[in-house]
């Protein structure tokens, strides 16, 4: 996949566990972990907004595009 989730480092940094941060998004465990490992198929934007807004940083901390046709 072209993107890249990075929440994973961003809730190390800022030393924040899966669970605080479910309840700080008000997201439930499976869903969040679902993005996570990067198998979400899409996010929206207001989800986007409170993890960003929980771990006080920016979408693209969160988010990472890798040009797959230059990593062959």
């Amino acid at each position: 996949m072209a993107i890249i989730v990075n929440l994973d480092v961003m809730m190390a940094k800022r030393k924040m566990s899966l669970n605080e941060l479910s309840e700080k998004v008000d997201l439930t465990l499976s869903n969040l972990s679902i993005l996570k490992t990067g198998k979400a198929k899409a996010i929206r934007f207001s989800t986007l907004e409170a993890i960003c807004k929980a771990l006080d940083c920016q979408p693209s901390d969160i988010l990472e595009y890798v040009d797959e046709k230059n990593n062959d």
